[in-house]
C-alpha cells in the first residue's frame, strides 16, 4: 500500500499532536517521580545549609522526595553544567547561588542565569563576616589591617572563585584600602571553615549563615561584619578608618536560590514556584535561616529575576571599576546601577 503525500503529512501532523498531548499530559501530572536537586557548591557551605533545610518543606508541597548531590567546582559552574545537560522536565533541579549571575562577565562560562528560570531565591545572606582561625592575634579589623599592610603577603586568606563572598568582599576591601594576603582556593565555605578550625588558614570572608555557629561555639573568631553597624554582638568592619566608606557598596550579599532550565514547560515551572513559595514560608524554616543572620526574600518568577539583574548589575559594575572585570558588563547588557 502507498500512502500519497496528503496522507504522510496527515500521519506526521496526527502524530506530533499526540506527542505534543502526551508532553501536556505529563507536565500537568509533574511530578510523578523523584526530583534531584543539583547544589553547586560543596556540603557544609552557605548554599549546602540553605538549601537542605529548605528541601523537606518543597518535598512535602510537592508531594515526591528531593535527592540532593553535591556538585562543586569551578565556582558552580560544574554543577549549573550539569543541570544544563539533562532533560528540560523539571526532575533535575539547579540549587544556586550568586557567583553563577556573573560567569559572563568573569569569563567563567559561556552562559549565566540567562539559560535559567527562577523558581525561588529563598534568601540573601547579608551578614557577612570576617573570621579568623580560633587563636589568631587579632580582635578586630583594624588589628588585622594594620598586620596585614607591615606584613604584606604573609597572612593565608580563604579564596573562593571570581563571584563569590570571599572574592568579592576581598575586592570591595582591595579598592579602599591595601589588603595583600596568600590567597589560598578552596571549593566552598565547608572546607575552609575545617581549614580555618585546623589553622591552615589565618582568616576569610564568610556569610554568617555557615559561621556563626562555629563562633558561638568558639571555633572561629569574628573579627567584624560587613556592615557600619554591630551584628550579634560582632563589630563593624567600618570601625576601621580606612573603611568608613563600605556602605557604598551595601546592602551586598551572597543568595541561594533554585532553578530550571528556562525551557521547562510552564507547568512545571508554575508547580514548582508554588511549592518553593509554600516551602520559604514554613516558620521553621524561616527561624533556621534568620537565626544564622540571613534575610528572608522567598522571591518566585519575575520577582526573582528583577531581584537577580539588579544584584548582578551592582557586583558587575564593582568588579568593572576595580579593574578585575574580564569583560566590560555593557557589551553583555548590565546596566550601569
Amino acid at each position: 500500500m502507498q500512502f500519497t503525500k496528503r496522507q504522510w503529512l496527515g500521519t506526521a501532523v496526527a502524530a506530533l499532536t499526540a506527542v505534543t498531548f502526551a508532553g501536556q499530559a505529563s507536565a500537568q501530572a509533574y511530578p510523578e517521580r523523584d526530583i534531584t536537586a543539583v547544589i553547586q557548591w560543596g556540603a557544609g557551605g552557605g548554599t549546602d545549609v540553605a538549601m537542605r533545610g529548605y528541601a523537606p518543606y518543597a518535598e512535602e508541597a510537592l508531594g515526591k522526595k528531593i535527592v540532593l548531590q553535591n556538585k562543586p567546582g569551578a565556582a558552580g559552574a560544574i554543577g549549573a553544567n550539569f543541570v544544563l545537560q539533562q532533560p528540560s522536565d523539571g526532575y533535575t533541579l539547579l540549587m544556586g547561588a550568586e557567583p553563577q549571575a556573573l560567569f559572563r562577565v568573569m569569563k567563567m562560562a559561556e552562559f549565566d542565569y540567562d539559560q535559567f528560570y527562577p523558581i525561588n531565591v529563598a534568601a540573601i545572606a547579608n551578614s557577612i563576616l570576617l573570621v579568623a582561625k580560633p587563636d589568631a592575634p587579632w580582635n578586630n579589623m583594624q588589628d588585622l589591617l594594620s598586620h596585614v599592610q607591615a606584613n604584606p603577603k604573609k597572612v593565608k586568606q580563604y579564596m573562593a572563585g571570581q563571584g563569590t563572598v570571599p572574592y568579592t568582599v576581598n575586592t570591595m576591601i582591595g579598592s579602599l584600602t591595601k589588603f595583600e594576603t596568600i590567597q589560598v582556593p578552596f571549593d566552598g565555605d565547608g572546607p575552609a571553615i575545617a581549614a580555618l578550625q585546623g589553622g591552615h588558614l589565618d582568616i576569610g570572608f564568610i556569610a554568617s549563615g555557615a559561621a556563626i555557629e562555629h563562633v558561638k561555639a568558639g571555633r572561629l573568631k569574628a573579627l567584624g561584619v560587613l556592615d557600619n553597624k554591630p551584628f550579634q554582638g560582632i563589630a563593624p568592619m567600618t570601625d576601621a578608618p580606612s573603611l568608613k566608606a563600605l556602605p557604598k557598596y551595601l546592602p551586598w550579599g551572597a543568595w541561594y536560590g533554585v532553578f530550571v532550565k528556562k525551557d521547562t514547560p510552564e507547568p512545571v515551572k508554575a508547580k514548582l514556584v508554588a511549592a518553593f513559595k509554600k516551602a520559604g514560608e514554613n516558620p521553621q524554616y524561616r527561624k533556621l535561616m534568620e537565626g544564622r543572620g540571613t534575610t528572608m526574600l522567598n522571591l518566585g518568577g519575575a520577582d526573582a529575576e528583577k531581584f537577580i539583574k539588579k544584584w548582578q548589575s551592582t557586583t558587575a559594575w564593582l568588579y568593572q571599576n576595580a579593574g578585575t572585570a574580564k569583560v566590560d558588563p555593557a557589551t553583555l547588557g548590565i546596566a550601569k546601577p
